[in-house]
């Protein structure tokens, strides 16, 4: 049923938002800059206000170049409601892997639909706005662990809606959604996904501040493990923390819909599905600028501009990984080493996979294996965490949070969580 691990190996889960300092930061007021604090009630209007993330990322200054425009992003979630007036248009055909009555547009959470506008929302008629607003949806609905269903599931809906995305359209793959085990077919799945070029995103977990064990995907050596900050760019407590943890993203505090009536937005305690939907979308923006790319690239370019302060070139903390996503910097810039075109920067092995034909540059960004991350720089309140008092460049670049759903026992095999 589970399937023994290399050291490389990498762990997934999405959960909680507060904040553990990542070091002083001078750009830190940035992130509150035209942040109004919510109440935890409903909110109703202005939505796009409390996505704090948008405007120290340049948002509006990356969508002159790039919309994320011919990029699409296959969901893999609680479904996607296609009807919100920020997914109008929005969002094309794709899988149903529950074996349950409906298909991938019911969403029964209303969760899936929340990722999906995080990472190409139109933000018409008051939704949220995406990071990536030109791209498209392609949504694969699984089941999560609290879904009450009468009738019979599929055990193996995640493995389904995998291989399904990787046959599909969709460059890119976000899954804010995770459990406990790791399983055979799915780590072929994974595999058989990056064979086909594809770059997969995975909440790491939001269960940070307590058992703090890999979740899978995210944790499996070709997924791109995502931990979620805060708007000052701290890591939050819940996200978990570990060699798993391949970048970080804000998602602390931002909206969600919070029912599947769809008729308002709450604002959310943010968690590492929330930073896995926006570190998607910033791979969107990133690739449609540089279609010649492969997925491997893409994710060179994306760890090469993460900010990370005054790290030691080429360290890795189990907390942010290479850093906080900043997509400006190659956006607006123009920086950031894309490497060799069929180099994994996960597993540093060659991938069969290619999504784009472009020659190697110069050399690739030198990146550790993952059993290499340095203890968490920038991490307070452990012992063994050593203090980063260096600045994290957020000036063009943002920070990513993720929001994850708690979950139970499912099908006797796994904890299934979402975002």
């Amino acid at each position: 049923m589970t399937a023994g691990m290399s050291q490389s190996q990498k762990r997934r889960t999405a959960l909680g938002t507060r904040g553990r300092l990542l070091g002083t930061m001078a750009v830190a007021a940035a992130w509150s800059v035209g942040f109004a604090g919510a109440a935890p009630s409903a909110v109703a209007d202005n939505v796009q206000s409390k996505q704090w993330y948008l405007e120290p990322m340049h948002a509006e200054e990356m969508w002159k170049t790039t919309t994320g425009e011919g990029i699409k992003v296959a969901v893999i979630d609680t479904g996607v409601n296609p009807s919100t007036s920020s997914l109008k248009g929005q969002v094309l055909k794709g899988l149903d892997a529950t074996g349950a009555e409906g298909d991938e547009t019911d969403d029964y959470d209303g969760h899936g639909t929340t990722m999906a506008e995080l990472i190409a929302g139109t933000g018409q008629g008051g939704g949220l706005k995406g990071l990536a607003p030109g791209a498209k949806i392609i949504p694969m609905r699984v089941a999560g662990a609290d879904w009450e269903t009468k009738e019979a599931l599929n055990s193996l809906d995640t493995t389904d809606a995998i291989r399904a995305a990787a046959d599909s359209d969709a460059k890119i793959i976000s899954m804010s959604f995770g459990n406990d085990f790791e399983l055979d077919e799915e780590i072929e799945a994974v595999k058989y996904a990056e064979s086909k070029g594809k770059l997969f995103f995975a909440a790491v977990g939001n269960e940070g501040d307590k058992a703090n064990k890999p979740v899978y995907p995210a944790a499996y050596p070709e997924v791109v493990g995502v931990a979620a900050t805060d708007q000052l760019g701290k890591a939050s407590e819940t996200s978990q923390h570990g060699d798993f943890v391949d970048i970080a993203a804000p998602g602390n505090d931002l909206p969600r819909w919070c029912d599947t009536s769809f008729k308002r937005y709450c604002q959310g305690n943010g968690g590492t599905s929330a930073a896995t939907a926006i570190t998607s979308a910033a791979a969107a923006l990133i690739w449609s600028a540089h279609p010649e790319w492969t997925a491997n690239q893409v994710l060179n370019v994306l760890f090469d501009t993460a900010g990370r302060g005054d790290w030691e070139k080429g360290t890795l903390s189990n907390y942010l990984g290479h850093g906080i996503i900043r997509p400006a910097v190659n956006i607006l810039k123009g920086t950031g080493n894309p490497g060799e075109a069929d180099i994994s920067p996960l597993t540093k092995e060659k991938t069969s996979g290619s999504a784009g034909s472009a020659a190697p540059s110069a050399s690739a960004s030198s990146q550790p294996e993952k059993k290499d991350k340095a203890e968490d720089a920038a991490m307070a309140g452990s012992s063994t965490e050593k203090n980063d008092s260096g600045q994290l460049g957020l000036i063009l670049g943002g920070v990513a949070v993720v929001l994850v759903l708690g979950g139970g026992a499912f099908a006797l095999i796994r904890k299934r969580r979402t975002a």
